[in-house]
Parts: structure tokens; C-alpha cells; sequence
């Protein structure tokens, strides 16, 4: 995306992302019209379809900035050279307190997903498959290798922990008794404990 900036410096497609992840966690991505975000971003339509085709585009890009930054970090912790423990504990950590430095982008997708057209469902379904594949395959390693349990299919392992990841948006309040961090450490303590022989 070309770094067209405004007279401030911040760049008209963060803008525009900012604009509309703030009216779509306020009001619902259908209750938010096109011309809403514009006024918001202090920019026109056209340059709005400059860099987005259409609503549904800058919805889809509200979620995939989020997924693209989690799955390079898990692809990290998965190369690392460390035990697999620990780099399966790094990155159901790292998930978690992704998802709650991006809560509202987290919200809004979950709330709004099935707005998108079926091309970019797809694409968003693939992109989350590639991730849960890559989080799974360190599971599958732990268990190959006798470091996990398999009296647990890696499958169901994989969905319990992000079932609970999928749900920080429901209760999860930045002014209350646990930090990100905290939160993150209790879940993946809890992803351990079940993959203990």
C-alpha cells in the first residue's frame, strides 16, 4: 500500500483503518456507512477506494493486519532453536496478548465476519487455517516426541485454547485485575498443564 500521508504524517490508509475499526467497534460494521468513515479519516471517497475497494475490504484489513503480525511472530517462535515446550508456551502466550492489544479489531471481526463477501471469507478462513496449522504442527511435535500427552487429539487442543483466545473480547476489561501478560501466562499455563504425559 503506497504511504500517502496527510499534512500530519499519518498515512491516509491508517487513517482510514483507524476511522473505521473506531465506528465499526462503536456503532457495528452495518450500522457504519462509507461516508461516516471518510468524515472520520478527514479524507475523501476516492481516496478511500484508492486504497480499499469497498467497506468489506477495510473490514477484511481490520482483521488481517492483526492475523499478519500473529502469524509472523508464531512462525518465529516455531523456528526458534528452543524446546518445543517452550515455544509452544511462547506462542499461545504471544496470541493472547496480541488479541488484547488489538481487542476492538478482535471484536469487530468476530461480530461482523459473516458480512464479508464469500471471496474474502474464504481468504480470511484460509489465513486462520494456515495459522491453527502452524500452532497445531507444534503440538503434534510435542506429542511425536513424548514431550505431550496424546490422549488429546492435537485438533481439540488447538481449538480449546483459541476458543478461549476467540473470547477476550466478551470479558476481558484493560482496567481490570489482570494485565495482558498475566492473562496470556494463566492461559498457556492452562494449554500445558492439559498436554502434560
Amino acid at each position: 500500500m503506497p504511504r500517502t500521508t496527510d499534512s500530519g504524517g499519518a498515512p491516509v490508509p491508517q487513517r482510514l483503518l483507524a476511522a473505521a475499526t473506531r465506528l465499526f467497534a462503536e456503532r457495528g460494521y452495518d450500522r457504519t456507512s462509507v461516508q461516516e468513515i471518510v468524515e472520520a479519516a478527514g479524507v475523501t471517497k476516492g481516496a478511500l477506494y484508492h486504497y480499499f475497494g469497498s467497506k468489506d475490504d477495510l473490514l477484511h484489513e481490520v482483521y488481517a493486519r492483526v492475523l499478519r503480525v500473529q502469524q509472523e511472530r508464531l512462525d518465529a517462535f516455531a523456528d526458534a532453536d528452543e524446546p518445543v515446550e517452550k515455544r509452544l508456551r511462547d506462542a499461545a502466550a504471544d496470541v493472547v496478548v496480541t488479541t488484547i492489544e488489538n481487542l476492538d479489531d478482535a471484536m469487530i471481526f468476530f461480530r461482523s465476519m459473516y458480512h464479508l463477501g464469500p471471496e474474502k471469507n474464504k481468504q480470511v478462513r484460509a489465513e486462520r487455517r494456515r495459522y491453527h496449522e502452524r500452532f497445531r504442527a507444534l503440538v503434534e511435535e510435542g506429542q511425536r516426541t513424548g514431550v505431550f500427552s496424546t490422549a488429546t487429539p492435537a485438533d481439540l487442543v488447538v481449538d480449546y485454547h483459541f476458543g478461549s483466545v476467540h473470547h477476550l473480547s466478551t470479558w476481558y476489561r484493560p482496567e481490570g485485575p489482570l494485565s495482558p501478560q498475566q492473562v496470556a501466562d494463566h492461559l498457556a499455563d492452562l494449554l500445558l498443564r492439559a498436554l502434560r504425559p
